[in-house]
């Protein structure tokens, strides 16, 4: 029985972020009746599409997900047990924001049965946070960490580094901070500039000036020694695990398995189709009343497109990609043999029989690397 992913998109955000472009979907009361049928409605599509699959994980992101009710989440779940064979160890995520509405609702989303939350600190300094755009404090952090380890027994957050004025003992500091505080799973992500964000509009204003090349890879290059000695290693290029406690959500995409994805805005990949629900809100819950989805696009991938794309996210991975099964699975050769060879003989690759994965160095150079190996 083939494995099977589901991501449950929940668009609406409470407040006004000027760093994402949910500022549409902010609502200050939602029918949570209407979203519910229609979230299963769509639901319901999918699973129809993808029968006697064994489901190893939900996830629910979005906007603000924790602030979906508890009985819409149960719903869900419950939904997706009627559809597929649960995996008996399922990983169940939530993502959520670390404010005291949203902390006080982890109880109950654990009783619905979520066993995994995700939490977005991104930062333990106030200044920091406010230059992040976000609402939350860094004391309302901490209590909704705390809030989410009395919830649930596996919890992650992120931390967003390499801003403006980093430097290598400051972020030592936090990363220390971050390495005691219990969890088994940490998201350490360095700022990127996006086009179309404040970020790109504050860089080219020249309100801000990005931290450089080089202390970024410095940084880059001290996350990975300190998290390792740790014993919470890389096991992707930004996500740190316990051996064990990694996101198998998040490795069902880098391994490129199938994921149904339901909920405005969401993306999924099933049966070598890339599927997409429309993004308004009010244009998904038309679009499921008359056609029994939310689907606004599905586009086939050639063999090309989808070995690239196996190649792309497997690389992401510490563990890499093994390119004959690949070529096997996509009927195609993946590598361009002599470029590996190259990049190899540089330190910046490795192989292992017919597995291949970046070093170190290898990790700041991804982009760089698949354009030179993908054949």
């Amino acid at each position: 029985m083939t494995d099977l992913a589901l991501y449950v998109h929940w668009p609406f955000c409470v407040s006004k972020c000027p760093y994402c472009d949910f500022n549409s979907h902010v609502r200050e009361s939602i029918d949570q009746d209407e979203w519910r049928e229609a979230l299963l409605a769509d639901l319901a599509h999918e699973a129809a599409l993808l029968p006697n699959r064994h489901l190893t994980s939900i996830f629910f992101g979005g906007g603000t997900p924790s602030l979906m009710e508890p009985a819409t989440a149960e719903a869900i779940i419950r939904a997706a047990t009627d559809a597929w064979t649960l995996a008996g160890d399922i990983e169940i995520t939530l993502e959520a924001n670390p404010n005291s509405a949203e902390a006080a609702r982890f109880a109950d989303l654990a009783a619905a049965g979520v066993n995994r939350i995700s939490l977005g600190l991104q930062s333990f300094d106030d200044d920091k946070l406010a230059f992040l755009g976000r609402a939350h404090s860094a004391d309302e952090g901490q209590l909704a960490l705390a809030a989410a380890q009395a919830a649930v027994s596996r919890v992650s957050f992120d931390l967003i580094y390499a801003l403006p004025g980093d430097d290598e003992p400051g972020w030592a500091r936090d990363l220390d901070r971050a390495l005691s505080l219990g969890t088994e799973h940490l998201s350490l992500y360095q700022l990127t500039i996006e086009p179309g964000t404040r970020f790109a509009s504050d860089v080219a204003k020249h309100r801000f000036e990005p931290l450089d090349a080089d202390r970024s890879a410095a940084l880059f290059e001290m996350t990975q020694q300190r998290t390792a000695a740790a014993g919470i290693p890389a096991y992707e290029i930004s996500n740190h695990a316990r051996p064990g406690a990694e996101s198998r959500h998040n490795l069902t995409y880098w391994r490129y398995g199938d994921y149904a994805g339901i909920g405005p805005g969401a993306h999924g990949r099933r049966l070598g189709m890339r599927t997409v629900r429309h993004k308004k809100p009010e244009n998904f819950v038309r679009a499921v009343a008359r056609n029994g989805s939310g689907l606004v696009e599905e586009e086939r991938l050639t063999a090309e497109e989808a070995a690239h794309e196996a190649l792309v996210m497997g690389l992401r991975l510490a563990e890499g990609v093994d390119t004959a099964a690949l070529a096997r699975r996509f009927g195609r050769r993946i590598i361009d043999e002599r470029a590996a060879a190259m990049l190899e003989s540089h330190g910046l690759l490795r192989r292992e029989g017919d597995r291949i994965c970046t070093t170190e160095s290898g990790r700041l150079l991804l982009d760089s690397i698949l354009a030179e190996i993908a054949a």
